[in-house]
């Protein structure tokens, strides 16, 4: 691309979209793209306030529909063009603010006009954002008529088939799963699980010499969403500053709060939908025993046998040894330490061996940071890592 002939265009796109920006104007904004190249017409949207454009571009009652043929000429014309970055600049900014019927058609039109491994990419492009307007939302909130919705589906689910990802999503729950924050008193109150970030890394990277791509965690929560992504955002929020990369959040509700049959029942509702906007994967999951959790992962397992890989449990109420073999049966594990679901993951085939021992050094080293109320509660995280440890160097001993 020739900056030369690129930047003055840009210059006159920003021109015409000061201030007012009368019919005339509008036909000058289209008339530009339309004699952009291609790598011109990438320059422009990556330089461009998008939002704003199409904000300053309008339909009228009397006159020409100067909105509609630029939302057709970028999102339906010349989609094929764009690299998937302004392809995800176009659709967030359909997507903010009230979603029309024409903004719906472009939504669609961006979605169908991707396929095979393209469209999965472009997914967790739109997924990769950090905020609460992510797949999910757009597809099942922002997309309101139900044919739209259902036409974007079909076609997912169409190209699963032709491209699966051969690689696991990472789903977690956050309350004393990632930190202490409900029932668990064996640590004190907000601590990150040692090791929990390493688990999570490694089941991202999953069990082959050559590491998956990276940003499939996603986190499932019952804590509720509110309509203008607050309390998600927030969430997002204090998962970075405690360590978390990228992660995408499934909120609950605030009618679902109460009872762990009404949690698991909505966690199951946010899994179902998600699942449908990512069949070429498969599904792993981390909780624990104090809320709804193991309901839900075998509700997860009855729904999806195939895609469903396995269900790891961090045990906050002293399950029964007996208890725990009978749910192993079903592919659900129950664990103390993250070095124990690092054997579990490893035994069931969905982390590398070399991925267990990382787990086990980083559990190591944050459980000795953490200042414990007592000694007598240090002592006892130090001989349940110890348990789980001697598992994880069985796995390397030689073979009788």
């Amino acid at each position: 691309m020739d900056l030369r002939t690129a930047t003055p265009k840009l210059q006159t796109l920003r021109a015409l979209m000061t201030g007012h920006t009368d019919r005339h104007e509008e036909q000058q904004i289209l008339q530009l793209f339309e004699a952009a190249t291609a790598a011109e017409l990438n320059y422009l949207l990556t330089n461009v306030d998008v939002e704003a454009l199409f904000s300053d571009v309008d339909d009228r009652l009397v006159g020409p529909d100067n909105l509609t043929a630029l939302l057709e000429l970028l999102c339906v014309k010349r989609a094929h063009e764009l690299g998937l970055p302004v392809r995800g600049g176009l659709m967030f900014s359909l997507q903010k603010g009230p979603t029309p019927l024409l903004a719906e058609r472009m939504i669609r039109a961006l979605f169908l006009g991707l396929r095979g491994r393209e469209l999965t990419e472009f997914k967790n492009l739109l997924d990769g954002r950090g905020n609460y307007r992510d797949l999910q939302q757009l597809v099942f909130s922002d997309v309101d008529d139900p044919a739209i919705r259902q036409d974007i589906l079909d076609h997912i689910q169409r190209e699963a088939l032709t491209a699966p990802s051969g690689e696991n999503k990472v789903l977690s729950d956050i309350d004393d799963t990632f930190i202490c924050n409900w029932k668990d008193t064996r640590y004190p109150p907000k601590t990150v699980y040692p090791g929990v970030l390493q688990f999570y890394r490694e089941l991202d990277r999953g069990p082959g010499v050559i590491p998956g791509r990276e940003g499939d965690l996603t986190f499932v929560s019952a804590r509720p969403m509110d309509p203008l992504g607050f309390i998600e955002d927030k969430t997002l929020e204090t998962l970075r500053q405690h360590g978390v990369g990228a992660a995408v959040m499934l909120a609950g509700a605030f009618t679902h709060l109460i009872g762990n049959a009404r949690i698991a029942e909505k966690k199951f509702d946010n899994f179902t939908r998600y699942a449908q906007l990512y069949p070429e994967y498969g599904f792993v999951f981390t909780g624990d025993s104090g809320q709804g959790d193991v309901a839900f992962g075998e509700q997860m397992l009855a729904a999806h046998p195939a895609l469903v890989r396995a269900i790891f449990i961090h045990d906050v109420v002293a399950t029964p040894e007996s208890v725990r073999k009978a749910w192993r049966a079903q592919r659900i594990f129950f664990f103390d330490t993250y070095v124990g679901a690092a054997v579990e993951a490893y035994e069931v085939g969905v982390i590398a061996r070399d991925g267990v021992a990382r787990v086990a050094r980083a559990t190591q080293e944050e459980l000795e940071k953490i200042t414990f109320t007592s000694e007598a509660q240090r002592q006892d995280r130090r001989e349940e890592l110890t348990r789980d440890l001697q598992r994880a160097e069985a796995l390397s001993a030689p073979r009788p």
